[in-house]
């Protein structure tokens, strides 16, 4: 299947299970093709026919913008290398999930979570450690006598129950054979807003050598700021509070026009504001929503809560431009 059918696919998919989108970003080099959001879950999505195209780099800052968004990296595609993506199957890039539609559709439509996940030497399942623990010393069943009856070793039964090993499809088959429960773990392949430390990666500060114009504007004045190099935004900006912005910083073009209005629809689905900074002049104040400042009225800003104040304002100012 080519990208592009695809992409709409996953667009149908997510729209049957009630997800919001942004319009999709059509910018090249891109780390995300869409934004999502249901209730409280939000994912930043890209959609490859071939999940073996996703580079370190664009794995690198799909995981640090989900991790500034409160929202979680997923991948979809249809095969790896000559291979077709398995249903109910969850393999993963540079930690970062990836599936394919069947899988989407099961996860969000149907709401049945992928129980597989795909790792060198087969496919595994991850078994829920403490229950199976709890469940062999309720049954009076040791370790020694439980390794043999699956044909394994006993620290490979000591494994399972400290978490440290995932086990093959057809011994934890067995496993709950023998015990009479269930034991399969579902495979998360996204975060909540109320576990998102837990799940995804808490973003690194940029390495000096990593900052853009955005950074060297907005730190001064006590913003955290992560420069993203793959978005139709300079960098993702938050003052450590609740105030996450979508920054951009260019002069004012036709595709700085474009990529203002990509930045209303994503800020809109993931719930930040959005600020454009403007080298030279600028005729308006606002783009869908997306805040205009010229540059040098920035710099004269000297207090992060004047920023703010100076966002909202100008958030009331409805005037778009074309």
């Amino acid at each position: 299947m080519n990208k592009e059918a695809l992409t709409l696919q996953v667009i149908e998919i997510l729209s049957k299970a009630g997800f919001t989108l942004s319009d999709r970003c059509n910018i090249r080099p891109r780390s995300f093709d869409l934004a999502a959001r249901r209730c409280n879950i939000l994912l930043l999505l890209r959609v490859l026919s071939n999940i073996d195209g996703l580079s370190a780099e664009t794995a690198r800052e799909m995981r640090q913008l989900s991790g500034f968004l409160d929202g979680s990296p997923l991948v979809i595609g249809s095969k790896s290398r000559d291979q077709a993506l398995a249903d109910g199957v969850t393999y993963f890039r540079y930690g970062i999930p990836s599936i394919n539609p069947g899988t989407l559709h099961d996860c969000f439509v149907e709401g049945v979570p992928p129980l597989v996940h795909a790792a060198p030497g087969g496919l595994y399942i991850n078994i829920d450690s403490e229950r199976l623990k709890s469940i062999r010393t309720a049954n009076n069943i040791s370790l020694g006598e439980l390794a043999t009856e699956l044909g394994i070793s006993r620290r490979t039964v000591s494994r399972y129950e400290d978490g440290g090993m995932d086990a093959s499809i057809d011994v934890v088959l067995r496993l709950e054979e023998i015990l009479d429960a269930e034991l399969v773990c579902p495979i998360k392949i996204f975060s909540t807003g109320n576990d998102q430390t837990k799940h995804g990666p808490v973003p690194e500060p940029p390495e000096q050598s990593e900052q853009n114009e955005v950074s060297l504007l907005l730190t001064p004045l006590g913003f955290f700021v992560f420069p993203a190099k793959q978005a139709p935004f300079s960098a993702i900006s938050n003052d450590s509070g609740d105030n996450t912005m979508l920054t951009g910083f260019s002069t004012y073009n036709r595709t700085m026009v474009r990529n203002a209005r990509l930045m209303s629809s994503i800020s809109s689905v993931a719930g930040t504001k959005s600020v454009y900074i403007v080298k030279g002049g600028c005729r308006h104040t606002q783009i869908d929503g997306t805040v205009l400042i010229e540059e040098s009225e920035f710099r004269r800003i000297d207090d992060l809560d004047d920023v703010m104040r100076l966002i909202q304002e100008r958030n009331i100012d409805k005037g778009a431009t074309t």
